[in-house]
């Protein structure tokens, strides 16, 4: 059930509008029928497959953006939807036995959410505020929760480094397997565990107004210089005039430093409270279903375009496998949710940007990831959790600088500027890493 109640939705005309100009992102619309045209047009060749490549890849960007926009207009009627819908192109990777192409988005899409997208919004909200405050209890068990998943991922391979010398290379992946379609059931498990309580027992860990959030604080006003003209007793009288300066050097807002919270004006809280209590939609519920229909299809039959391209693309030398899966593929994926995470971290909404950023890893961790190895497990693809040795210590190396820099419950620009330049360092070193597949020819299709 929702949280708050919804009003009226707008005329028809009105909701149209409001999917036409909903981002500027719409533009890239464009590149749908072009990118359709050229698969069906153009003849199968490794130039050709770059050009679809990248008109698909552009075509993905507003789709992404779309599909948000309508999740959040339908959670707004059910409350609180689990973060988005599956990436359609890891299943139609999937189908085609695109294994590594799977397995590599799937670690990538971790490390942007992690890295990237945290550390946007760390940025992002400390060029307003000097720290922002967040809830330590539920970061700490996101943080366990991570490591959890990525030592389930770690285990294969410690077990086929172990056992590799002892065991036939056709009885060791199917030993893999069994050990990986294992595993997903328990983190399948661990995931609806979790949802019980994040949505029903500890609800309130996960409210802003939790005791156990960190306020945030503003940026110190300038000191004026000596003989600027105004008294100590004049700057004290109108600290509330006094405009505060961001580390960007722009004058962010007139108010005076420290907490940003209501407490020292009753009725402003008040009236914060009442302007919430009623959400308006801007779209109804036909047309918001609708519009998830239509753009899922859309998305549905780009990334198949995609994923066929991506071999003449790989082909052509200019780009490999690895950058592709775990880069590119992610944050084309990812784009709406990014966006979102770093607005709201602006508007000191910290504890959601967290959801959006570190909830989304955690989905993809504890769910996703089970989900695509049972899903294989039934179409009868070889798909294990033994990922590429490589990606799976930088994935827990990841987790382990996230878990320090987020343990004392408050951020601030320079930890943000960190993960950023952490997760561009693993940008460039996986654009000239060539990718390793364990076990061969035994765990493809």
């Amino acid at each position: 059930m929702p949280e708050k109640p919804v009003g009226r939705a707008p005329p028809i005309l009105q909701q149209i509008k409001a999917v036409v100009v909903m981002s500027w992102l719409n533009v890239l619309l464009a590149c749908i029928p072009v990118s359709w045209a050229l698969h069906f047009a153009l003849p199968e060749s490794n130039s050709n497959d770059t050009i679809i490549f990248v008109f698909s890849f552009l075509a993905i960007i507003p789709l992404a953006k779309l599909l948000a926009f309508a999740t959040d207009e339908l959670s707004m009627r059910v409350g609180q939807t689990l973060a988005g819908l599956l990436n359609a192109t890891l299943i139609i990777a999937l189908i085609k036995c695109e294994l590594q192409i799977v397995q590599s988005s799937l670690i990538g899409s971790i490390l942007s959410n992690l890295l990237l997208v945290l550390g946007m919004c760390f940025f992002a909200g400390g060029t307003r505020f000097s720290e922002q405050g967040f809830g330590i209890s539920v970061t700490q068990l996101n943080s366990s929760l991570l490591i959890m998943a990525v030592i389930a991922v770690l285990i294969p391979a410690a077990f086929h480094l172990t056992a590799d010398a002892q065991i036939d290379d056709p009885q060791e992946a199917k030993d893999i397997l069994s050990v990986s379609h294992g595993t997903a059931i328990i983190l399948l498990f661990i995931y609806g565990s979790y949802l019980v309580f994040q949505l029903f027992s500890h609800k309130t860990l996960y409210d802003e107004r939790h005791p156990d959030v960190f306020k945030s604080t503003r940026y110190a006003p300038r000191e004026k210089p000596a003989g600027s003209g105004e008294s100590s007793s004049q700057v004290e009288g109108n600290s509330s005039s006094i405009p505060l300066t961001s580390v960007t050097g722009e004058r962010v807002q007139n108010s005076p430093a420290g907490s940003v919270s209501h407490e020292n004006d009753p009725e402003a809280a008040t009236a914060a409270e009442e302007e919430e209590e009623v959400e308006v939609p801007q779209l109804s519920v036909p047309m918001t279903i609708g519009l998830l229909a239509v753009v899922t299809v859309l998305v549905a039959v780009t990334a198949e375009f995609l994923v066929d391209s991506i071999n003449g693309l790989v082909d052509t030398g200019g780009i490999n496998r690895e950058f592709i899966g775990l880069i590119l593929l992610p944050i084309v994926g990812n784009a709406a949710e990014h966006v979102t995470a770093v607005t709201v971290s602006v508007k000191d909404k910290l504890t959601l940007s967290l959801g959006v950023a570190v909830g989304s890893s955690i989905q993809i961790a504890l769910f996703v990831i089970p989900f695509i190895v049972t899903l294989g497990w039934i179409l009868g693809k070889p798909l294990s959790l033994l990922f590429d040795p490589f990606e799976s210590i930088v994935l827990f190396f990841s987790v382990l600088v996230v878990n320090y820099v987020v343990q004392d419950g408050k951020s601030n620009w320079l930890e943000g500027m960190i993960l950023m330049c952490l997760y561009v360092i693993l940008a460039v070193t996986f654009w000239y890493y060539p990718g390793v597949t364990e076990l061969g020819r035994t765990l493809m299709c």
